[in-house]
């Protein structure tokens, strides 16, 4: 099956993000010198999530992370073989050019895939996930990381205000992201099995909100939204919101807290060797029998009890 281009996927897709400008933001980070913590921490998190699975993955790929931090954290892992990067910017020297919402690898070839923090900005995500598990070989394994439901809340909260006072409306500033348990539903609709979802939840404090604006620019976060205000922020709204978040979000010390949801996201491609939910009715013990209560019967239809 040939890989959807990103014009055939935007076609049958509402844009939420401006591809073309997440890949300059990515780029602009990489010059200004990548702040890598969150991205090591999902990596090592990876790194002990595959160690306990007890098999080996000889062909995998990291497919979109921004920097060589699961590469770093994979490398002499005994669970991975040939690893492989493939991202869309040239410049983070990938050994494939690639683009998140058009994968090049041919079904069936892959035995493992892991993403940490970039699947967020894929304007298709279940044709990501779908693209993904066709990819692997029965058994293979999906293996992601992305931000999710209540990352940077305080900042939204604080530019809505401080945008509402300062222009009489509200643009969108940060980016929406997937809840935990609409994306474990993703993984079923795409197909995998045995689909797990969990949170790490991590909140970070700095020492004003300029400094956490800065560290998005670094990371490659700032606003790359399709609907976003096509005008320079205006200094003052960007003022009032750094003094609404000190005002709402800040600690006795006067650090301000900044939420981070790192979702994770695994699922396997089928097999016949995995195993499988019994049918209903197929239980040979009955549920009043393994717990050794009595069983009473419900009384007939249209009858009270006091």
């Amino acid at each position: 099956m040939r890989p959807m281009t990103p014009t055939a996927a935007s076609e049958r897709t509402h844009l939420v993000f401006d591809r073309a400008l997440v890949r300059r933001r990515l780029a602009r980070a990489a010059w200004l010198g990548a702040e890598p913590f969150l991205l090591e921490r999902a990596a090592e998190d990876m790194a002990d999530r595959l160690a306990a699975v007890k098999r080996r993955f000889e062909t995998a790929v990291d497919l979109g992370t921004p920097t060589d931090a699961v590469a770093r954290a994979l490398a002499g892992h005994a669970a991975v073989g040939h690893l492989m990067r493939a991202a869309p910017l040239a410049a983070g020297a990938p050994d494939v050019v690639a683009d998140e919402e058009a994968l090049p690898f041919a079904p069936g070839t892959l035995d493992l895939v892991v993403s940490a923090l970039s699947l967020q900005m894929a304007n298709d995500l279940p044709g990501v996930l779908a693209q993904v598990r066709r990819t692997l070989r029965p058994d293979g394994l999906f293996l992601a990381a992305l931000l999710g439901g209540s990352s940077l809340t305080e900042l939204r909260q604080a530019f809505a205000i401080a945008e509402s006072e300062t222009t009489g409306g509200i643009s969108p500033r940060v980016a929406p992201f997937a809840d935990v348990r609409d994306l474990g539903a993703l993984l079923q609709r795409a197909g995998f099995a045995l689909p797990v979802t969990d949170v790490d939840r991590v909140v970070v404090r700095y020492s004003s909100p300029f400094t956490l604006f800065s560290d998005l620019r670094r990371m490659g976060a700032a606003n790359a939204l399709a609907e976003r205000r096509r005008v320079p922020l205006r200094r003052a709204t960007l003022l009032r919101a750094a003094e609404v978040y000190a005002e709402r979000f800040a600690d006795p010390d006067g650090k301000v807290r900044a939420t981070f949801e790192i979702v994770f996201l695994s699922g396997w491609a089928p097999h016949e060797s995995q195993q499988k939910p019994l049918r209903p009715g197929s239980a040979r013990m009955r549920l009043a029998e393994a717990l050794g209560a009595k069983e009473v019967p419900l009384p007939p239809s249209g009858d009270e009890r006091d």
